[in-house]
């Protein structure tokens, strides 16, 4: 089970950074947003999305509702994965919920991903805790006015598994493989900076 802070709360590069980290299955993909999530940001526009994996969207009032949700996707493994939006710092995301998503999605072995938007990163058993702030695109390789692949500033800042560190993400839509690469020093990016790490793992 990860978290993902975006650093604007409405910016759509926390779920772009999801995406690009969605399992090689055909299998579907739960995802769940509270009312403010959804007021705030919009519902996922699937065909943008660039997945021909099958999505099940629910609409839930509460935080509460988002993590039962949560919770009884988890305990299906045929799902790809299962994503839930929350906003704010709601009561009924506190330690112990979190504990439950993390222990049930380690017994499916399914991965969960929650994108916690205007929330403070307070206490929590995610195993994977992640910043995320949208970057322009990489130059497209034959038009460079239109935009080329996707590309975020990434950081890793708790982790039960991985050293925390601070990346450049950029995801190949044609491999469908997302790399991690060392930021420049003085803020810029390019294209090819950088040591290219391993895919990030949900």
């Amino acid at each position: 089970m990860s978290e993902i802070f975006p650093d604007v709360a409405t910016d759509a590069g926390a779920v772009g950074f999801v995406l690009a980290n969605l399992p090689p299955k055909a299998a579907p993909v739960l995802w769940v947003q509270d009312h403010l999530s959804r007021k705030e940001t919009g519902a996922p526009y699937l065909p943008g999305i660039g997945t021909k994996r099958p999505i099940i969207q629910v609409d839930a009032s509460r935080a509460i509702d988002v993590l039962w949700a949560m919770e009884e996707g988890l305990r299906c493994q045929s799902l790809t994965t299962v994503i839930g939006e929350v906003w704010g710092d709601p009561q009924a995301l506190d330690f112990t919920a979190t504990k439950r998503l993390a222990m049930r999605a380690e017994a499916a072995e399914v991965p969960c991903w929650l994108v916690r938007r205007a929330a403070s990163p307070d206490l929590s058993a995610a195993r994977d805790r992640w910043r995320v702030v949208s970057l322009p695109s990489a130059p497209h390789p034959y038009d460079p006015q239109a935009p080329g692949n996707p590309r975020w500033q990434v950081e890793l800042f708790r982790s039960r598994n991985r050293p925390p560190g601070t990346w450049v993400a950029t995801y190949d839509r044609a491999a469908d493989h997302l790399n991690l690469a060392a930021p420049v020093r003085d803020g810029a990016v390019a294209a090819r900076d950088g040591k290219a790490g391993q895919r990030a793992a949900g």
